[in-house]
């Protein structure tokens, strides 16, 4: 139901004066909105976590975990594609503070009638603007910066991700490294007892099977110098797709796998955990739900629509002219935004369960990384102090008891294996211990060093 027109009649001079002042109002309120929509903090906000890096770094052959980082972050298609729609949510902000277009109306009524009287034929002009009322310019303009702020942190998200990735592979090929010098160090072990087992055989101090016995453990660890190749290729090939190289360029990786840091209380870590973009994104999530349930409050008030024009009759009366004034407000009678509201309160109630689940989840996996990281630091204080230092010495004793004939050629293989084993289960261990503190970094969204400073 819509208000009729309530029709006064003016000079035609007043109108068109008073018309225009009602237009240059309309426009001067749609000037102000443009300048709010590009203002410089508005801007700023918008390009936060796309900062554009000027130089491009390119793939050395010795590769760092930085510098690995940063091609990464420049260069990997899945993170571009996320800072795309971030931006392209820019336009939503903006379209979301415009104000409605004002709408003009011309009609010419009794077109076809010949009739020379003052009201056989008349011609009209109306210009419409629709006022939104009730704050719902405000209202659909914060719950777009919100949704874009939401994607800003999903985008954080994905970097942040990406890091630990890169960080991970990297440890991959780190340990592929040592795994490699490992192999190498066991096949010139092997070769040593083959070399022993042969003099010993030569010499008839040892029967010939104990020669096949050293050139079958020889086999074994060529094999293991090859699996170990075939894996450091592999791991290189993954770091560098990260960055959309199929092949990659750098000779090696540079980074030491003993470097410890001081793992601070779990409760300070369970503090930080909320700095985590995920976190941050799902508190983000919240508020938009809020912000579009003030939204659907605030549609519940009808909006004002002004219409001001003239009408003019005939064509042989001179001056014969009428303003036209015009108001319309629709009657919330049977619509008054109800469902829409009861959704709105609904996902307002599903968005903070879904930010506590999240802070639960994020909880869990720094508890469960940081247990882990308690036992993989412990085992490697054992296999450094104890174990590796013994079975060196074992190996050592047992290859120079073997060539004075003290002991026979299965201690030395024994002791030659227990060596090996050891030293993989120590590499393994560092891997395991990098890989946590990767996983915390992940988690609290920043280095874990951070904490040991004054």
């Amino acid at each position: 139901m819509r208000i009729n027109e309530l029709v006064t009649e003016s000079s035609p001079r007043h109108f068109i004066y008073r018309l225009l002042l009602l237009l240059i109002l309309s426009f001067f309120i749609a000037a102000v909105s443009v300048a709010e929509s590009n203002a410089p903090g508005a801007s700023a906000r918008h390009q936060t976590g796309t900062s554009i890096i000027q130089h491009t770094p390119a793939e050395e052959n010795e590769l760092t975990l930085s510098h690995a980082i940063q091609l990464a972050l420049l260069h990997n298609p899945d993170l571009a594609a996320f800072a795309k729609e971030t931006l392209a949510l820019q336009g939503l902000v903006t379209q979301a503070g415009l104000l409605p277009n004002p709408v003009i109306q011309l009609d010419t009524e009794d077109v076809t009638s010949r009739s020379h009287g003052p009201a056989a034929r008349f011609d009209s002009i109306r210009i419409s603007q629709l006022f939104e009322i009730g704050g719902k310019r405000s209202a659909r303009r914060l719950a777009a910066q919100l949704t874009q702020e939401s994607a800003e942190q999903d985008y954080a998200a994905r970097q942040l991700d990406l890091i630990a990735k890169v960080a991970n592979v990297f440890l991959e090929v780190l340990a592929g490294q040592e795994r490699m010098k490992l192999a190498l160090a066991g096949q010139e072990l092997a070769q040593k007892v083959v070399d022993a087992a042969s003099k010993r055989v030569k010499s008839g101090k040892a029967p010939p099977l104990e020669k096949t016995r050293a050139q079958v453990a020889l086999a074994t660890a060529e094999i293991e110098v090859e699996q170990a190749q075939r894996n450091l290729v592999s791991f290189r090939k993954q770091l560098a797709l990260l960055w959309g190289n199929p092949e990659p360029r750098f000779e090696r990786a540079l980074g030491n796998l003993e470097s410890f840091v001081a793992i601070p209380d779990f409760q300070l870590l369970e503090v930080r955990v909320r700095q985590n973009p995920l976190a941050l994104r799902s508190l983000k999530n919240l508020e938009q739900r809020e912000a579009l349930f003030l939204l659907e409050k605030a549609r519940r008030i009808p909006d004002v629509t002004i219409t001001a024009g003239i009408r003019r009759y005939g064509h042989d009366i001179p001056n014969d002219t009428t303003a036209l004034v015009g108001l319309s407000i629709p009657l919330p009678v049977f619509d008054r935004n109800q469902g829409n509201l009861l959704a709105a309160q609904q996902r307002v109630n599903r968005a903070a369960d879904k930010q506590a689940a999240v802070d639960l989840q994020l909880r869990a996996l720094l508890t469960q990384a940081y247990e882990s990281l308690i036992s993989a630091d412990t085992q490697i204080n054992k296999l450094r102090n104890e174990i590796l230092p013994g079975a060196r010495e074992t190996f050592r004793m047992a290859s120079r008891g073997y060539e004075l004939g003290r002991f026979n050629f299965l201690e030395l293989l024994d002791a030659q294996r227990t060596l090996f084993q050891n030293q993989t289960l120590y590499l393994q261990a560092l891997a395991d211990y990098q890989r946590l503190i990767n996983e915390i970094e992940r988690l609290i969204a920043e280095p874990i060093e951070n904490f040991n400073k004054p």
